[in-house]
């Protein structure tokens, strides 16, 4: 592996995650990666497969070539796979993570328990 490339993308990523105000759960869940691996390549630590690398590009909203150090940050229009606003606050994304794994069943249980809560609260 080469350490300097590496470095490089992982340093961009976690520059371009950081502008978008990501957690590198949110960015790992959008590519589709675990996230120990996602932090694994921001320190520099693995490369992305090209496959890997392309997905990263559009959560990232990012250039390949800036996210390889070879050319400056240059955004991209918004991929498909940016499920969540970025502007979301991440208690809100990281139930949104936990919503999204229950079965039909608990998550129905979820929203009978949430909107019961809610009447509750306007009392």
């Amino acid at each position: 592996m080469n350490q300097e490339l590496a470095i490089t993308v992982g340093a961009a990523a976690r520059a371009a995650r950081a502008r978008l105000g990501l957690t590198q759960a949110d960015v790992a869940e959008r590519v589709g990666i675990a996230m120990e691996v996602y932090s694994r390549m921001e320190r520099g630590r693995v490369l992305p497969s090209v496959t890997t690398l392309r997905r990263l590009c559009l959560v990232l909203r990012m250039d390949a070539n800036a996210l390889l150090g070879l050319a400056e940050g240059l955004p991209v229009a918004p991929g498909p796979s940016v499920a969540t606003r970025s502007e979301d606050p991440p208690a809100l994304r990281r139930l949104v993570r936990a919503l999204r794994a229950l079965g039909p069943d608990e998550l129905r249980a979820v929203v009978q328990l949430v909107h019961g809560a809610l009447g509750l609260l306007r009392r």
